[in-house]
Order: structure tokens, then C-alpha cells, then sequence
């Protein structure tokens, strides 16, 4: 999708690599600790924590100090090499808009009559299954006639992109205006195909936030890393698709094979959302405002090569011989045949109709850092959880509350509301730093009556191992229910990165019908079988220990149900050696302020 240099195709533990360095490259910027109060008050449930680093010294040695000296020296003479964009609004780059919403189009001919039924409401459908969500990208790829705009934070070439990528190619030889937006942590991660499909007439591909472009060097990118830290830390985290501006689908998937259930190695547990209708059109302006941004770069201008006709041909050829191969295997092919404008004139669909809202970041959150910006997607949250009557259901793979979220939550279950988080479990979870930084606020959540599970990393399974068991599954949705009448679904975890670094985006879906569908899916995750039961030890100080291994030993039991047997454990279970002792090194590092 993209005019970049030509690479193999890049391994999965890589992709995930990137994502983990969410939870590293983070800078100390003021607005971070604006998570913290600022009254220097400490919750008093809270573990202090230099309490937490006792085993560490009071200043660094030597060796760090010196290693810390080098490596600003080899930042510093990386410097010449380096180079950074000039903004993006200075390069020559094709204006383009979303399809005006009264557009003759099949889709909008088929919606128009449910949406005179439902005058001011949205459709939507729930995709919980990652091959039901890959289908489902499909036909809204298939279904475009006039414009296909897609925008992720990774797309990857492997099996499934490769697939996506032939839906992209299929509809631009149909006339249809293609545009991709892809954020540049993934940029290592855009290959030859899509330089070469951005050959098309009707295909570009931009870039969105690049810290560096192959044809610095490896070295200048580097550098440009440590230079520009907090540039490279603040990433577009949206996830959007959008078919003549009347469908979209929204939520937590990116496009890579461990979000449709074709990665031999790790599985998402993950959810999206169909979205038909007015709605879909707020979903089109945030994706102009990213598109036309300062930061968003037309691939070209980041190349060491040109890709020309020749090269499109042959991505064509080789896009169409994998489709041949991988479709059905992969479970690719839609299961009804029926162009999605069919189905929606037949009621065939299943759309549920309801009032919504579409809140995002605007990209200069990323452009402009500003200390006093909220990110509207959390504050409407924040808001809707405040009036919160019964019931309060998170899901959030990356889950940092600090004492900000404590007592927020806290205050929730004062008034008798019920408080239930789902979130990784360390040995599930793919950022073990955002594991330390979310570790010591379990006991003050559970001292405040929060009910707390986390995700299993092989759900039904035993794992085994100092590393754990090669093949993993890992919840990676983003989805908060209230009372099971509103539903929160998007790209944004409870943690200070989506608040306050990365770009994020949000549906409000006011339905109890697919509020409950959420709500249903959340009691079948957090059965035993599926997800530990995080429960405070009975008669045991709060102040966390460490066992002889170097990992945190917490005041708190995880019960399962495995193999047919009740058990439980007295430290993060079934996590492998190296990641409890990663864990208990992050947790003396001073990061708090940067997760």
C-alpha cells in the first residue's frame, strides 16, 4: 500500500515488538503526570513507590552513568546524519475529501430506507470473531463504488494484509479512490507491495508521524529515535475503515494476521463494529483531518525508489496468485455471497438501530502537544462513567489507572456501583512494562471493592515452560459498557498513552441491545476457564514483596479452573521465570510517570 523500499515481509514477533514499544519509548512530559494528583497527597491504599524499589540504589551506578554518557555521545554525532521532514503541507499532495453523505451510491440507496425508519439513528453489527472481522473487511472493500478510505495504526504485509491489500487493489481497478493512512512505527513493517500499489492512479498511501525514512540509514533512523523521542512516542492509534462514506468499521483490530485468528504464534481476542449510516460520516471527517495534517506524508517523498507501472503489475500478479492460494484457508471469503448493499435492502444484516456519538483525537494532539488538551474520547467516557447507576465493564488489554483511576473507580463503588475490569494477565500480555505499571494498583482496587479478572494466555490450557507455551492468545479489545445500555467500543485503553500520547477514537453506542451483547461476551471472558479471578490474600499486608527469583510477590490469589480442577496461586501464574523477573526489574525503574 505503500511507496516504500522493497523489504521481506516481517515476522509477527517483530509487529509485536512495535506494539511494545508503546509501553517503553515514553517521554517524562508533564502532561503524563497530570494522571497523578497534584497535591503530592498519596492515596493511602497505594504502595509508594520507592517502597517497590528497595532493592535499588539511591543513585545509579557508575557504568549506567557512564553507558547513559555514551549513548547521548552517539546520539549527538548521529546528529549530522539525521534528518528530519519538512512538514508534510510543503510537498506537493493531492487534495481529497470524503464523499459527500448524498452521494448516489448502491450503499446508499440500500440504507436509505431502513434509515428513514430509524430518522437520526446508526446501524451497527458486533464483530467479535476475528475471521467474521476479516470477512467482513472484505465486503466492505468489495461493496465501495466511488471512494475506500483505511486508516490503522499497523497494517502488515503478512497472509491476511496481503489479502486486505488485494480487496484495496481490486477496488482501485474498479474506478474506486483508494486512500491508506498508516502510522510510522510501522514503518519498517511497509513493503514493496504497497510502494507498488501506490503506483495506481487510484491509490495513495500516506505516512503518518515518520521519524526517519530508509533513505537515511539505519543509523540516522536511530538516531532520529533518541533525538527526537518525543516525536516518536506519540503515534496515530486509530483504526478505521470507511466504504463511500455510508459503512465503517471501527474499533480495536489492526490489519495483521493475529487479529483474524491466522497467526500460528499469537491470538487477539479482539472486537470491532460495523457502523451504517449518519454516524459514519463523523468517521469520514476525522479520517480528512489526519489525511490533509501537517504529519501525513505521500509514501513517495519517503522512498530511496521510484515504483512505477511495471512494479504494479507485478504486486497485481503476485496479490492475485495469493488470494487464489490463502482466501478459503484463511477463511477470507465472505460466507454470503450477496454484495453487502444487497444484504443491507434485504434486512439481511442484521443492523441494530441506535442514537450514537463519534468522538477522536484531532491530530494535533500530535502535532501541537499542548499540557492542558483532554482527549475528548476519554473525557466522554469519564463522563458517561460518572453517571454510571449499576454497572461499570471494562475491557482494556493495556490497563494503567494510577491514583487518579483508583479513587475515580473507587468512588463508583461507593454508590453501590458495580465495578469489573478484564484485562491481560502478565503471562497473556504482549507489554510486560504496562504490566509493572498497572501491578501495583490491584490491591487499592480491590481494597475498594473492584472486581478484577485477568485474561488467560491460553485459555482451557496449561502452560509450561520458564518462556510459556510458543502459541499465546492476548485480549486486545477496547471496550467499556455502562449499566448494559451504552456501549464504548474504539481504539483507546484506560491508560495515560491513550490520554495523553497516542491519537485514539471512540463510538458511543446508545443501545441496551448491544450493550448487553458486549455485556454477555464479558461474563463468558471472565469465566474461570478463560480468565483468573484476581482476589485480595486474606490477612496479608498491602506492601509488595519479592521472592527469591527477583519477581513481585503480591498480597493476592488468582483462581482458574484448568482441566477440570480449582487452583490457585500466589503470584502471577503460569508466566514463565523471565517474565515475572522482568516485571520485578521494571518495577525499579522510574517509569511510573511515562506508562
Amino acid at each position: 500500500m505503500v511507496h516504500r523500499p522493497a523489504r521481506g515481509s516481517v515476522d509477527p514477533r517483530r509487529r509485536r515488538h512495535l506494539e511494545c514499544l508503546r509501553a517503553v519509548h515514553r517521554p517524562a512530559a508533564p502532561s503524563i503526570r497530570r494522571f497523578v494528583p497534584t497535591d503530592a497527597r498519596r492515596s493511602p491504599n497505594v504502595p509508594d513507590r520507592p517502597a517497590l524499589r528497595g532493592l535499588a540504589p539511591r543513585h545509579p551506578p557508575r557504568i549506567v552513568k557512564a553507558a547513559a554518557r555514551a549513548l547521548v555521545l552517539c546520539a549527538a554525532l548521529a546528529l549530522s546524519g539525521c534528518a528530519t521532514h519538512p512538514p508534510a503541507t510543503t510537498l506537493e499532495r493531492t487534495v481529497s475529501h470524503a464523499l459527500p453523505p448524498d452521494a448516489s451510491t448502491p450503499l446508499a440507496d440500500a440504507l436509505a430506507v431502513q434509515a428513514r425508519a430509524h430518522p437520526g439513528e446508526s446501524g451497527f453489527v458486533v464483530l467479535p470473531r476475528g475471521d467474521e472481522a476479516l470477512q467482513m473487511r472484505i465486503a466492505v472493500a468489495r461493496a465501495a463504488t466511488k471512494t475506500l478510505d483505511i486508516q490503522y495504526y499497523i497494517a502488515a504485509e503478512d497472509t491476511t494484509g496481503k489479502l486486505l491489500l488485494g480487496a484495496a487493489l481490486y477496488a482501485a481497478d474498479r474506478g474506486v479512490r483508494v486512500r491508506m493512512l498508516v502510522d510510522a512505527l510501522n514503518f519498517k513493517d511497509i513493503d514493496k507491495l504497497m510502494a507498488a500499489l501506490d503506483a495506481h492512479a487510484n491509490l495513495e498511501v500516506r505516512v503518518f508521524n515518520p521519524f526517519g525514512a530508509p533513505r537515511l540509514g539505519m543509523f540516522a533512523r536511530t538516531a532520529n529515535v533518541f533525538t527526537r523521542i518525543d516525536n516518536f512516542t506519540r503515534r496515530m492509534h486509530n483504526k478505521a475503515m470507511i466504504s463511500d462514506n455510508q459503512i465503517a468499521i471501527v474499533g480495536g483490530r489492526n490489519l495483521g494476521d493475529e487479529y483474524f485468528n491466522a497467526s500460528p504464534t499469537l491470538q487477539f481476542r479482539d472486537l470491532d463494529v460495523l457502523a451504517a449510516g449518519p454516524v459514519t460520516r463523523a468517521v469520514s471527517a476525522s479520517f480528512d483531518a489526519y489525511w490533509s495534517s501537517a504529519l501525513t506524508y505521500p509514501l513517495p517523498a519517503l522512498n530511496r525508489r521510484r515504483y512505477d507501472a511495471k512494479d504494479l503489475d507485478a504486486a497485481r500478479d503476485a496479490l492475485r496468485a495469493h488470494w487464489r492460494a490463502n482466501a478459503t484457508p484463511y477463511n477470507a471469503k465472505p460466507l454470503n455471497a450477496t454484495p453487502l448493499a444487497a444484504q443491507i435492502a434485504r434486512n439481511e444484516l442484521g443492523l441494530v438501530w441506535a442514537s450514537a456519538e463519534f468522538t477522536a483525537d484531532s491530530p494535533e494532539k500530535i502535532a501541537a502537544p499542548d499540557d492542558s488538551y483532554k482527549s475528548p474520547p476519554m473525557q466522554r467516557l469519564f463522563a458517561l462513567t460518572r453517571d454510571a447507576q449499576r454497572e461499570f465493564l471494562v475491557l482494556s488489554p493495556y490497563f494503567v489507572p494510577h491514583d487518579a483511576g483508583v479513587n475515580a473507580l473507587g468512588r463508583l463503588t461507593a454508590r453501590g456501583v458495580r465495578v469489573a475490569i478484564l484485562t491481560n494477565s502478565l503471562a497473556a500480555t504482549d507489554a510486560i512494562a504496562v504490566q509493572a505499571g498497572y501491578a501495583p494498583y490491584r490491591v487499592p482496587m480491590l481494597e475498594r471493592g473492584v472486581e478484577l479478572y485477568e485474561y488467560k494466555p491460553d485459555p482451557g490450557r496449561s502452560r509450561i515452560g520458564m518462556l510459556g507455551s510458543r502459541s499465546r492468545a492476548s485480549l486486545h479489545a477496547k471496550a467499556y459498557v455502562i449499566d448494559r445500555k451504552i456501549l464504548v467500543i474504539g481504539s483507546m485503553n484506560l491508560d495515560p498513552r491513550s490520554a495523553h500520547l497516542n491519537t485514539e477514537l471512540a463510538l458511543v453506542i446508545h443501545s441496551p441491545r448491544l450493550a448487553n451483547e458486549v455485556a454477555n461476551l464479558f461474563d463468558e471472558v471472565t469465566k474461570p476457564t478463560i480468565s483468573y479471578r484476581v482476589t485480595l490474600a486474606p490477612d496479608t499486608p498491602g506492601a509488595a514483596q519479592t521472592t527469591g527469583a527477583g519477581a513481585p510477590a503480591w498480597p493476592l490469589v488468582w483462581t482458574e479452573i484448568a482441566d477440570g480442577q480449582v487452583r490457585t496461586y500466589s503470584v502471577d501464574p503460569n508466566a514463565g521465570f523471565y517474565r515475572n523477573l522482568l516485571t520485578g526489574l521494571c518495577l525499579l525503574l522510574p517509569i511510573d510517570d511515562q506508562l
